[in-house]
């Protein structure tokens, strides 16, 4: 069996070898998968200390041109993450791999699959200080992360993602299913255009001076556990309802 086969019998998408990666991962960090265009944006529990990770099957140029810095001098307070990566099954082997470093981007092997699966460098410690494995980009500011943990995976090549406007639209979304309607208000409140949901979408209709449910998107069923988070937290974000005519 060449290389290429036991890569492509261990990993038949970069899903699964994100996946692998992030079972091993440990407490001490938080996946925010699909954020802030990176694959996995992974942020440290005690301090915030984040690493950008592009998942690739086949390490080639284009991976390296996704994870380095694309803007120089105008866009140096642009936000990222402290740290960049690009993460490959380790029976991977590439000429540019050996580049990587010279432009500050660590290389992640992963040996194994699923629960069974280990990686090689050792992520960051905030306690101890490395040399050559990891390279800090001391960003003017990190990225900004959503209010609640995505809810989807990592290494799609169609990702579903829990950007600040699917957040809102689940907040309008969780007003309709408790309150029973909605108004401007509540899109003011959420920061969110209200214009998007009516006509042509028709995603809400007008009824007594206020918005009801028309043919809503699911948003339940793309995004569950973030769904659930939010309707549990509705005491804390949900507006008093409002009388007036929109």
């Amino acid at each position: 069996m060449n290389m290429r086969t036991k890569r492509e019998k261990h990993f038949k998408a970069e899903a699964d070898l994100c996946a692998a990666f992030l079972a091993r991962v440990g407490d001490a960090w938080t996946p925010y998968a699909e954020t802030a265009g990176w694959d996995i944006l992974l942020v440290r529990k005690s301090d915030g200390f984040q690493i950008g990770i592009e998942a690739k099957l086949k390490f080639n140029a284009h991976v390296m041109s996704q994870a380095v810095e694309q803007y120089g001098s105008m866009g140096v307070e642009h936000a990222g993450p402290d740290c960049r990566a690009i993460l490959i099954p380790a029976d991977e082997q590439c000429q540019f791999a050996f580049l990587a470093p010279y432009v500050g981007i660590t290389v992640i092997r992963v040996y194994g699959v699923a629960k069974y699966a280990t990686f090689n460098p050792s992520l960051p410690s905030e306690k101890g200080r490395w040399q050559d494995d990891w390279h800090e980009w001391c960003p003017t500011k990190r990225h900004a992360l959503p209010e609640y943990v995505p809810d989807v995976t990592a290494g799609s090549p169609a990702p579903l993602q829990l950007t600040q406007w699917k957040i809102a639209a689940i907040k309008i979304a969780v007003t309709l299913e408790k309150r029973g309607y909605v108004t401007r208000s509540d899109f003011k409140k959420h920061g969110i255009d209200h214009r998007r949901w009516l006509a042509p979408n028709s995603w809400l209709r007008p009824q007594d001076g206020k918005y009801v449910a028309g043919t809503m998107p699911d948003f339940k069923s793309q995004h569950p556990t973030v769904y659930e988070q939010i309707a549990a937290d509705a005491a804390k974000w949900m507006a008093e309802p409002e009388h007036r005519l929109v």
